[in-house]
């Protein structure tokens, strides 16, 4: 008997929905994206992609956009605040790691999809199950009923709610600042990425947009209640106060911002459970995490192939098995990626160990994480999808 048809409904038309989105569609799934606002476009600056997140996209067939957009990173080192060279943030061998502007990337995503696969305008604002499927209301009086719907609605996801308790948001008491100069504006060497760390602070440079651009972070400590957003306006005089005295490159590089954001860094516990019923979630509505392992965009990457592979397998009476495969497959994962995240964090400002102790510490960091790196999301997800 042939299986019943699904759809599928994504709920956010970011990051990881639009990369489940042509996940799906190239299953030949039918899928539609609901994005709150007018148009697929974003503020902001940059995000990291890994070799875990590439080896996704090489698989939906982005690699090149990625390579041709992208600014590869090369040379990574940590440094001391001073300028002085720490230890390597990973070994040259270790190829595929690129910084994006998010616009690129989802320009990039976006492109790959049917121009009827993505409806913006539409704000989530309820939804409702049964047993045999979905249904998702939006704040312009539309009623989508679907066989499952993906929550990739972000931190502040309207959805999650009908999965778990809403978390409360941990504040990691840091802030960064963030932006983007010109590249030639300050000489920056071709493809270098650059983390400068001190005391309670440190300072993230890494080149994008076919490296044109230097996408640059300011972290610092602060005891201030912020706004949980990356977009929020801030103050170059601030961001060069909390950075005077230090490497001269970077402040040449402060010295060339006009417009700077003020980023609130909180993430949540990981949650007990993604899935309820026809109802899952993804990205950062799932797990969000602290920057500090620069795989936020990665695992959201990763959710969507998963979720696509998995409901490859399922018609409408299984769907909501296979969300629990997805779920069982993701979870666990995501979770030690966000404690990691933490950690990395705190090794990067600690002012308690001496400089030759963390120095040591840096240096293991490539091989602590070779565990993120080398993971095939669709190779594990194909693997499992046939217990669906």
């Amino acid at each position: 008997m042939r299986k019943a048809p699904l759809h599928v409904a994504i709920v956010g038309g970011g990051i990881g929905g639009l990369a489940a989105a042509n996940a799906l569609h190239q299953r030949n799934v039918e899928v539609s994206v609901y994005e709150q606002a007018p148009a697929l476009t974003e503020v902001g600056a940059g995000l990291a992609l890994q070799p875990n997140g590439i080896r996704v996209l090489r698989h939906l067939g982005f690699a090149e956009d990625v390579a041709r957009r992208g600014g590869k990173w090369v040379d990574p080192q940590f440094r001391n605040a001073d300028g002085l060279y720490a230890a390597s943030i990973w070994p040259a061998e270790i190829a595929d790691f690129y910084g994006m502007h998010r616009a690129d990337l989802l320009d990039i995503l976006a492109s790959g999809l049917p121009g009827d696969v993505v409806q913006t305008g539409h704000k989530c604002i309820g939804f409702e199950q049964n047993d045999t499927h979905a249904v998702i209301h939006f704040a312009n009086g539309a009623r989508v009923q679907a066989d499952v719907a993906v929550a990739a609605d972000g931190i502040h996801s309207i959805l999650q709610q009908f999965v778990v308790p809403p978390s409360a948001p941990l504040p990691s008491g840091s802030m960064a600042y963030r932006g983007v100069v010109s590249a030639a504006s300050v000489a920056w060497p071709s493809g270098a990425m650059r983390n400068w760390l001190g005391p309670g602070k440190h300072f993230l440079v890494y080149p994008v947009r076919a490296g044109e651009l230097i996408n640059y972070v300011g972290f610092v400590q602060t005891d201030e209640e912020m706004k949980e957003s990356w977009s929020a306006p801030g103050d170059p005089r601030a961001l060069a106060a909390e950075f005077a005295g230090w490497d001269p490159r970077i402040e040449a590089i402060i010295a060339k911002v006009s417009k700077t954001f003020r980023w609130g860094l909180y993430d949540r516990e990981p949650l007990a459970t993604w899935t309820s019923g026809r109802l899952t979630l993804l990205g950062d509505a799932a797990h969000p995490m602290l920057p500090h392992g620069g795989q936020g965009a990665n695992q959201a990457i990763e959710d969507g192939v998963t979720l696509a592979t998995v409901l490859s397998r399922a018609d409408r009476a299984s769907a909501p098995r296979a969300l629990q495969v997805y779920e069982a497959l993701r979870r666990e994962r995501c979770a030690r990626i966000q404690r990691n995240a933490r950690v990395n964090g705190a090794r990067y400002e600690t002012a308690d160990t001496s400089l030759d102790d963390r120095t040591r510490q840096l240096a293991a960091m490539a091989r602590e994480r070779a565990w993120i790196w080398n993971h095939d999301a669709k190779a594990e997800a194909l693997k499992a999808a046939a217990s669906v």
